[in-house]
């Protein structure tokens, strides 16, 4: 495979995240990792990079989104807007998953989800992909929904934060082998 290879170049890029995130995790101030954890700490764990997981699909937009109320890992809620959804094929099975934006403003989206992973192979109370339109938004309302990227939510490291939960909608039946795994101090 050669480098100008558009498939070796996004799992590059994937192995480039990973690998910065586990150097922020280790090393920066801010890292979610409690200070006594960060010397013993060897990186993330994670499923290998799959192109099955990784989707080129049209958003089917809500007219005019309405705003949810979602709980969070420490009793409170947080309102989004629902702002469509998403349908591809995981392992022979149609999955639907929403999108959310914090407000109207945003141009980013948020993809919130459980899987039949979910507390056991990955954190039990979801993981996330963020969806920013300078690299996810391929035209339109085309985007690239790349499992490959999800990740936990910093309250799966530490209880200091508080994290929204995926929505019952985002409960998906299907198993997302992808993305990063639980993480085990």
């Amino acid at each position: 495979m050669s480098s100008n290879d558009p498939e070796h170049d996004w799992q590059t890029a994937i192995r480039e995240q990973r690998r910065q995130k586990d150097h922020y995790f280790a090393d920066h101030p801010r890292s979610p990792l409690p200070a006594a954890e960060r010397d013993d700490f060897d990186g993330l764990d994670y499923y290998g990079i799959d192109p099955e997981y990784r989707f080129e699909v049209e958003l089917d937009p809500y007219g005019d989104p309405e705003p949810v109320t979602v709980g969070t890992s420490t009793d409170g809620e947080q309102t989004y807007l629902e702002w469509g959804t998403f349908t591809v094929t995981v392992d022979g099975e149609p999955v639907t998953i929403t999108a959310y934006k914090p407000d109207r403003e945003a141009d980013r989206l948020w993809v919130p989800f459980r899987d039949a992973t979910s507390g056991g192979e990955t954190y039990g109370a979801g993981r996330y992909l963020d969806l920013e339109p300078d690299t996810h938004r391929i035209d339109g309302d085309t985007w690239l929904l790349d499992f490959n990227e999800a990740y936990n939510p910093t309250c799966a490291y530490s209880d200091r934060y508080e994290c929204p939960l995926p929505p019952m909608d985002n409960w998906l039946d299907v198993r997302i082998e992808a993305g990063e795994k639980a993480f085990h101090e």
